[in-house]
């Protein structure tokens, strides 16, 4: 089977003769290509019962690694379904236009959570307007860098609760569609994505490498910000499924994933690799791409995130210093359910016990007892 892995073990030295990781990216690499193999240190389990030994090869638990983000997903869903609702949930997703796409891969950290910040205060004034429903909302942001061909297409997705707390603590709901105009909510967002974009700029704090220099001339850089707020801002929004339940697990498909997940990649070779994609321009037709592997590496690093990046960011009254009350408010005027995580303190053992269904730590040879630890590690 071809794994990301494997593409990256075959050719990321080839990959290094022509390019320049950063630090981080070198990191995410080196820890894929050794995940789950001897490179990552191993423990090994013995029976008391048969004598029976097995070795584990320990995982890299790198954010950006396809074999590590299954069990991640699932345990963060079960702690989520607790903060849920008996209420309409939407899916917004703000996307950049690519004018910008440069600028912000050269400022990262800088302009993904400028991002965020616009998303943020977009949402909370617009949904604290009479106008439109005039009450304190809860949501909560991921950002995505990737598009279905690995291209750099950094945009964020943002579930909204829709209704809230009004200044007078009560609870306001809307049914049906989503309560704000997208293409409000796309000129809001525009407006102050670039207006803080000229701030920074003007604080000097924006860096350009490469053909991007030229944007250190202001003439050059306010040309950039004009174009960009003649153009609409492409956003949209849909309901999730119905049903709190189903929401968290509608919503576990794009908290954990990934650029590419293993199970896209069709087929290689000696230097090519294939994978599929879904073209949404074409009505959700799936289709192959191929590329050499060393610019499928290259796809691929680009969408390693900055060092101590957080990349679920919760606001409204789902903000973490305001959560427990505003939410214990909410569920009392929404008549809402409280749902009991189910792999709240479990061991992690435990937790893939119950998801595949069977007692991973039964020997597989007698059968009658436990694996137990026979050393910390196994060199």
């Amino acid at each position: 089977m071809t794994t990301v892995q494997k593409i990256f073990r075959d050719s990321y030295h080839d990959y290094v003769e022509t390019h320049v990781p950063s630090r981080i990216q070198a990191k995410a690499a080196d820890s894929l290509m050794n995940c789950k193999t001897p490179g990552m240190g191993a423990r090994s389990f013995e029976c008391g019962n048969c004598g029976h030994c097995r070795v584990c090869y320990n995982s890299c638990r790198n954010r950006h690694c396809p074999q590590c983000q299954g069990v991640n997903k699932d345990i963060w869903v079960d702690r989520r379904k607790k903060d849920i609702l008996d209420a309409p949930y939407f899916h917004v997703v703000f996307t950049m236009p690519k004018q910008l796409h440069m600028v912000i891969y050269q400022n990262q950290k800088l302009l993904y959570d400028l991002m965020y910040r616009a998303v943020a205060e977009t949402l909370m004034e617009l949904s604290g307007d009479r106008k439109y429903l005039g009450a304190r909302i809860g949501f909560f942001s991921v950002l995505h860098t990737w598009g279905q061909n690995l291209h750099y297409h950094p945009h964020i997705h943002t579930v909204v609760l829709a209704g809230g707390l009004t200044e007078h603590n009560q609870w306001k709901m809307v049914d049906g569609k989503f309560f704000l105009p997208i293409k409000v909510l796309s000129k809001k967002f525009r407006g102050k994505y670039l207006y803080y974009l000229k701030k920074f700029y003007e604080k000097g704090e924006l860096q350009f490498y490469g053909h991007m220099k030229r944007l250190r001339q202001p003439r050059h850089f306010h040309r950039l910000v004009d174009s960009c707020y003649s153009i609409d801002w492409y956003s949209y929004t849909k309901r999730t499924f119905s049903g709190p339940q189903a929401v968290m697990e509608y919503l576990g498909r794009y908290t954990h994933r990934i650029a590419i997940s293993n199970n896209r990649i069709v087929s290689d070779d000696a230097s090519t690799v294939t994978f599929r994609v879904r073209d949404y321009k074409e009505n959700n037709r799936i289709r192959t791409v191929t590329l050499t592997k060393v610019e499928f590496i290259r796809r691929f690093l680009m969408h390693v995130l900055p060092k101590g990046f957080v990349k679920i960011r919760y606001y409204g009254i789902l903000a973490n210093r305001v959560k427990k009350e505003k939410l214990t408010r909410c569920r009392k005027l929404t008549k809402s359910k409280t749902y009991q995580p189910l792999f709240e303190g479990l061991p992690i053992h435990e937790v893939v016990s119950i998801l595949l269904n069977k007692d991973i730590t039964l020997c597989p040879g007698c059968k009658k007892d436990r694996l137990k630890p026979a050393s910390e590690e196994v060199p």
